[in-house]
């Protein structure tokens, strides 16, 4: 039954957000997976659609969800095709987890964990120790990666049971926090064409009885971030990766496994001021709130002390149409960061988290400059962004 007029609408129910899968679906259980397939000990194949294989090789294409590889067949043939193949040939993605971004999504991959245990809730969060927004993308202020993100890797448990392990990215990576915490162990081998590390991908694939071997490419996220998904940049950057994942696939050593996968997908918001809502120019939003942290599409919030209450009543009531409005607790109890949370991380996660529902953004025009001009973003629970696939090559 249609509301009344003049009867306030009422806010997102919490309940409607979709929640990762994390324990059976999520990126943070795929190398645990392959891990337990290889016999590292401590490790249980989390995706029971999966066969074990003795060469393992996993393709991370940043910002490439299942959504943008399903309306894309002409640009890229050859992972359209894989589609079937998805998650042990049941056709279905993997959920990225929340939120979806990647120093959170490239976190969960490295350490099996979800965002609430490894404790990279977003693009910015809070430390509780100093009170600065801490980027953890590019490691901003410093803070010392082993106290920050103190788990092991998958990658190095899985050396340490001697399988052959090695990544294969970009030399700018090798020496990041990101990846010390997340993707460190074996060897690191930087190239800087996609080619060469498709070609050395599997080299090292063949280089060990059991083998886990990771790649990764980065630029159809840097496109889609500049120029949107529906720019000619973005299909092309589509139909250069898929002629890499091709040639990856083409030289797997005998008894490999191949999974194409992603951090998280990607949505274009229009440049107008109803999409695009600007934190730095919203008294009513900015009023009681510390610091603004998150990103457009899954912001934490951070109150100033005793303002809580307010500030999720007045978030609610101004976006509460738009995004899953939550606070810290509720966001916690509906396990949109995972089943369980450390003690260490429980104050990164904003008073409020907004999560987008619609196709809108929350822009800082003053103090994110950069980010408030991007064409495609993510970070939200909704399909676009959440779903990831996991495309399998066998030989």
């Amino acid at each position: 039954m249609a509301q009344p007029a003049w009867q306030d609408p009422e806010p997102l129910a919490l309940d409607t957000a979709p929640v990762p899968e994390y324990g059976s679906g999520s990126l943070a259980d795929l190398l645990p997976t392959l891990a337990a397939g290889l016999e590292v000990p401590g490790f249980t194949a989390a995706i029971p659609e999966l066969t074990p294989a003795r060469r393992n090789c996993v393709f991370l294409i940043d910002g490439l969800g299942w959504e943008q590889i399903k309306a894309h067949p002409d640009e890229a043939p050859f992972l359209h095709s894989l589609l079937p193949t998805s998650r042990g040939g049941t056709g279905r993605p993997l959920t990225a987890g929340f939120p979806s971004t990647t120093a959170t999504s490239l976190a969960s991959v490295g350490t099996g964990l979800p965002p609430g245990e490894h404790g990279l809730p977003g693009y910015t969060a809070r430390n509780p120790r100093t009170g600065e927004l801490m980027n953890q993308l590019r490691w901003k202020p410093w803070t010392e990666p082993k106290a920050w993100q103190p788990y092991p890797t998958v990658f190095q448990l899985a050396d340490a049971a001697g399988v052959h392990t090695a990544q294969v990215s970009a030399p700018m990576f090798e020496q990041t926090p990101l990846t010390k915490i997340a993707l460190s162990g074996g060897s690191f081998l930087g190239r800087l064409s996609g080619e060469d590390r498709m070609d050395v991908a599997a080299q090292r694939l063949a280089a060990g009885d059991r083998s886990l071997v990771y790649t990764y490419y980065s630029e159809v996220d840097g496109k889609g971030h500049r120029f949107g998904t529906d720019s000619d940049a973005w299909r092309g950057q589509l139909m250069y990766v898929d002629g890499l994942a091709r040639r990856l696939a083409e030289q797997l050593p005998p008894r490999s496994a191949l999974y194409i996968t992603a951090d998280h997908g990607m949505i274009d918001i229009p440049f107008d001021e109803q999409s695009r809502i600007d934190f730095d120019e919203d008294w009513e939003l900015s009023a009681g709130v510390a610091l603004l942290g998150g990103e457009g599409r899954a912001r934490h919030v951070y109150a100033v002390p005793g303002a809580q209450a307010d500030v999720l009543a007045v978030w609610r009531e101004v976006l509460g149409e738009q995004f899953w409005i939550a606070s810290r607790d509720e966001a916690i109890a509906a396990g949109w960061f995972g089943p369980t949370i450390d003690e260490r991380v429980y104050g990164r996660i904003g008073d409020v988290v907004a999560a987008a529902h619609d196709d809108v953004i929350i822009t800082a025009s003053v103090n994110e400059p950069h980010e408030s001009a991007m064409a495609g973003v993510h970070g939200s629970l909704t399909p676009v962004e959440q779903l990831v696939p996991l495309l399998e090559v066998r030989s």
